[in-house]
């Protein structure tokens, strides 16, 4: 059945929309992925797709709000050390090759699960780097740990990652229940991703020896007054999470909190803000809903099946090729208004939590915490190629969505 010219154009701006977030740019123009849902967004109101108050209830400002509020308390965390710390203690704890690589997976995994494994990486890549030189080898597999840790950790909580707060906020899950049923699936996950990266890299482990027992990282800088204060607002943070207070509130206010100091200028912290992401997010969700409004997710329903979409392996396998094409996060939001349409339940909306993530280690491009992870490797003169990147990430990738979407599904 053909489109109507008024369902034809919104569509035609969601399509534009998404081509451009999965290819990273415009062709011939150096519109980018923020640009082109800051576009789209203005576009689907100015030909009336939306009205100006129906694009304005779109927007999840929930979201956004707990997004905004653990930014600023993990940019603290950053600038106080108190991540770098962390990670330190467990690292220093190591006594050989293969005991390195499970404190890396244990640091990275644990941190990201709280405080967004994109910050997480950027906290720890330099620590990791620095810890491998002391051994003398190669950082490749500590950083590849690193990375897929911090994707596979950042599942098990709303707080992990922007997907889970995307999916959370449309589900309607909350914190508690949320990490009862992915903390399992996370946990098994770090488990498959050390027994991975061990066994491809064995032998460079094996040599480490008793060069481990040598180690002793730099001590953190700073003040340890600002990493208390700032390790206790984010601890207060997630304690207020499990008690079952909203979470964007109370992320809000956990922000709000640590910006009371004498130590660091606020400009310091909005700096580490990551403002692009919030604002892709808040005209994608416009984009999304402008769609929404032509029925699209019906027609797409009735193609594709109900029985199909609401067949767990099915969703699994269509949420990791769409987050591998579209990046993650772009990704769940299609599933906003497909969710509604299916009538899915939390399980589904678990899954598709869970699947987003762990597909995130199939490519160094599947998640913008691997990008992070090889760009900081590159500013050392260290080179991890697609390839090598690849012969860790596919197995990781494979076993991790097998074994944690069994465990979500089997409601373990």
């Amino acid at each position: 059945m053909p489109l109507k010219l008024e369902s034809a154009v919104p569509i035609a701006i969601f399509a534009l929309t998404y081509f451009v977030i999965a290819a990273g740019k415009l062709p011939r123009l150096r519109l980018d992925r923020v640009g082109a849902a800051l576009a789209g967004a203005v576009a689907m109101v100015a030909i009336g797709g939306l009205g100006e108050r129906e694009a304005l209830a779109a927007v999840d400002f929930p979201t956004l709000g707990l997004l905004l509020g653990m930014m600023i308390v993990v940019a603290n965390l950053r600038l106080s050390g108190a991540l770098g710390a962390a990670a330190r203690a467990l690292i220093a704890r190591s006594r050989s090759g293969f005991g390195i690589l499970a404190m890396t997976i244990l640091a990275s995994g644990v941190l990201a699960a709280f405080f967004i494994n994109d910050v997480v990486c950027l906290a720890l890549a330099p620590i990791v780097i620095e810890l491998a030189e002391m051994v003398d080898t190669a950082p490749a597999p500590f950083l590849l740990a690193l990375a897929t840790a911090s994707n596979i950790g950042s599942a098990a909580t709303i707080t992990g990652n922007p997907q889970n707060m995307i999916v959370a906020g449309f589900a309607h899950l909350g914190y508690r229940a949320f990490v009862l049923r992915m903390a399992p699936a996370a946990i098994a996950g770090l488990a498959i991703d050390y027994a991975v990266i061990a066994f491809i890299y064995r032998m460079e482990l094996r040599a480490i020896g008793p060069r481990a027992a040598a180690i002793r990282l730099r001590p953190v800088r700073g003040s340890a007054w600002f990493r208390a204060k700032s390790a206790a607002i984010a601890i207060g943070a997630l304690a207020a999470f499990v008690l079952g207070y909203r979470t964007d509130l109370t992320a809000l206010a956990a922000g709000a909190i640590s910006l009371f100091t004498r130590r660091v200028k606020p400009g310091r912290v909005y700096r580490l803000v990551d403002w692009t992401m919030l604002l892709m997010f808040g005209g994608l969700f416009i984009v999304v809903a402008g769609a929404e409004q032509t029925g699209f997710q019906n027609a797409l329903v009735r193609s594709i099946g109900v029985g199909r979409l609401t067949n767990t392996a099915v969703l699994t396998v269509v949420v990791a090729a769409l987050s591998n094409l579209v990046s993650n996060v772009p990704a769940v939001m299609l599933f906003r208004p497909l969710y509604h349409s299916l009538a899915l339940g939390p399980q589904a909306a678990l899954v598709i939590a869970g699947a987003s993530t762990f597909a995130g280690n199939l490519t160094v491009v599947g998640s913008i915490a691997n990008l992070i992870v090889i760009e900081q490797a590159r500013r050392e003169r260290i080179e991890i190629g697609f390839g090598e990147y690849m012969r860790v990430g596919v197995p990781v990738t494979i076993l991790t969505m097998a074994a944690g979407i069994a465990m979500i599904a089997a409601g373990i």
